[in-house]
């Protein structure tokens, strides 16, 4: 990065964030510190519901993905417009109705304190090591742009989100997610253009040919991470218990104009959310289709790989570097033969060309799969999965200077919004489900409730820097992140599904469902293979079942109680 890269990158970051700051920084009602401005319109929530979900995990980790096992992971986001309609049929109409700051105010209201307080505690698990990821996430790009030690970047990213945050609540959230917004799609799309300009004409027929563009896989296996129904019904139910569960999600879209304006703003995401995705991920196979021709990293972490390049095997390395590079001019000769036969418009020679360009590619695979066997043989720490690296190096290597600056700051705005709006839902969470349950007294004391929301939102920032500083990610980013919420979600989901539509069971039978629901989910992930997905259906499927039959061994309830 040069002077002109330093100036894009500061100025929009420090930029937005001494913006928000100033521009909330008398922002002392509790109502519009923790829910936003009454006048808050449809197209400002749905940018911030959009920002709160699309983290720098998003747009650093999804072209990894792409480039490394092509575009069927927009098999993930299936499910996410018809969770959203249910989301505004049923879920919105009852938060806005009863006036609610949390979602699991509702769960109090319908139930009782310790199945309010169990939801509560569920979502601050979940979305409290969720945020260690989403802050890790951009420290890779700092610590690879300047060699920074990586720790430290994690502590000073993560300090600059805690100070507008806790200064202006959710109103500077949404003020500085639309500028992040702003940023984030004209990076994106500058990307892209210059991507486009420096591939040839056959360029996804080349990706197609490699197997990177098969978008939808109608297996029935279980096991295979990534398919049509997994998609379709695991993804459903982690849409919509993300979207209608989640305090990080619901914080943005209850404390609209209206109604009106909430759905909107949903119905917004709903029609984006698969468009948006499905492109990060093409511009990952097209970053694919870029390295079939200009010669890629054996390993795209180059600063642990130049570590162990200079050590005592060192040899192995770079013997490994040699082999690399000598199946790159074969692959990239056998692209070509391919391309110039599709011309040639001959079927055998094409097919026999194009057996050619897959087996090169095989040895390559082949290679990058010893290198990460010598990493892992020269430090059983290391962190063999690349793919996060894969968009950076491109941006670094490849980008013009500014629109270098441009992009690395299209990380940090992403991480800066989704992580604004964790800690804003955290601190909520903590305030009105945990302090205001144990200090039933001070819930009218306006002034302290938002001194503590303040402290609360402090306290989960420096808790998600501890966790990005302590923990190993050994998946890629955008797994880790749904694979931590698929074991918590589905249980979620299931209290509320009881809540909304099983009248007759109580709070002791759900809550006691859910911790057995949740049990069951955590041992069926340490001893079965299937997609993660699936274990939002088991977890929300067996805390329902659980419920009902646990209420057969309890009292019926009363009527007074069954129209609650």
């Amino acid at each position: 990065m040069n002077a002109l890269d330093w100036i894009v990158l500061l100025g929009t970051m420090l930029g937005i964030a001494a913006y928000g700051t100033w521009r909330t920084r008398h922002t002392d009602h509790l109502d519009t510190y923790l829910k936003g401005s009454r006048t808050t319109g449809w197209f400002t929530i749905g940018i911030s519901v959009m920002a709160t979900q699309a983290s720098a995990i998003t747009f650093l980790s999804i072209p990894g993905q792409g480039f490394e096992s092509g575009i069927g992971f927009v098999q993930n986001y299936f499910g996410v417009p018809l969770a959203l309609i249910i989301v505004c049929a049923v879920f919105l109409p009852i938060y806005r109705m009863l006036g609610v700051y949390t979602a699991y105010e509702y769960l109090g209201k319908r139930f009782d304190a310790k199945t309010r307080l169990l939801g509560a505690a569920l979502f601050l698990m979940q979305r409290g090591l969720a945020s260690g990821v989403t802050i890790y996430a951009p420290a890779i790009i700092i610590s690879t742009v300047l060699g920074w030690r990586l720790d430290l970047t994690i502590i000073g990213t993560g300090l600059l989100v805690i100070i507008y945050t806790v200064t202006g609540g959710s109103v500077a959230v949404s003020l500085t997610q639309k500028w992040q917004m702003s940023v984030i799609f004209g990076g994106m799309v500058t990307a892209f253009i210059v991507l486009v300009t420096k591939l040839p004409p056959d360029a996804l027929h080349i990706a197609g040919a490699l197997g990177k563009l098969e978008a939808v896989d109608f297996s029935f296996s279980p096991d295979r991470r990534y398919t049509l129904w997994s998609g379709l019904l695991g993804g459903l139910f982690l849409s919509l218990s993300y979207f209608g569960t989640d305090q990080s999600q619901v914080q943005r879209y209850i404390g609209g104009a209206a109604l009106r304006e909430g759905r909107l703003g949903l119905m917004f995401n709903a029609v984006l959310k698969i468009p948006m995705q499905f492109l990060i991920l093409l511009l990952g196979a097209l970053v694919f289709v870029f390295y079939q021709f200009e010669k890629a990293p054996v390993f795209f972490n180059q600063t642990e790989w130049r570590r162990h390049e200079q050590g005592a095997n060192g040899a192995t390395f770079r013997a490994l570097e040699e082999k690399h590079s000598l199946l790159h001019a074969q692959r990239k000769n056998a692209v070509r033969a391919w391309v110039e036969a599709r011309e040639g418009g001959d079927a055998a020679v094409v097919a026999a060309a194009r057996t050619a360009m897959v087996d090169v590619q095989r040895q390559v695979d082949a290679v990058r799969k010893e290198a990460k066997t010598a990493l892992t043989t020269a430090d059983p720490r290391a962190k063999t999965k690349d793919s996060d690296y894969v968009f950076i190096t491109f941006i670094l290597t490849q980008l013009p200077h500014g629109v270098i600056g441009l992009l690395v700051a299209v990380m940090f705005a992403a991480a800066l919004g989704s992580k604004a709006g964790e800690l804003n839902a955290l601190g909520t969470t903590s305030t009105i489900d945990l302090w205001r349950q144990f200090r039933p007294l001070a819930a009218h004391d306006e002034a302290r409730n938002v001194r503590n929301a303040k402290w609360f939102t402090a306290f989960w920032g420096l808790f998600a820097i501890g966790f990005a500083l302590f923990a190993r990610f050994s998946e890629n980013l955008i797994e880790a992140i749904n694979i931590l919420g698929s074991l918590f979600y589905g249980v979620v989901l299931g209290l509320f599904l009881v809540a909304f539509f099983v009248k007759k069971v109580g709070g002791t039978a759900v809550f006691f469902a859910a911790i057995a629901a949740q049990a069951l989910v955590i041992v069926l992930y340490n001893i079965l293979t299937i997609s993660y997905l699936w274990y939002n259906v088991i977890g929300c499927g067996s805390c329902v079942v659980f419920s009902l039959i646990l209420q057969l061994f309890l009292a019926p309830r009363s009527a007074e109680e069954t129209s609650a």
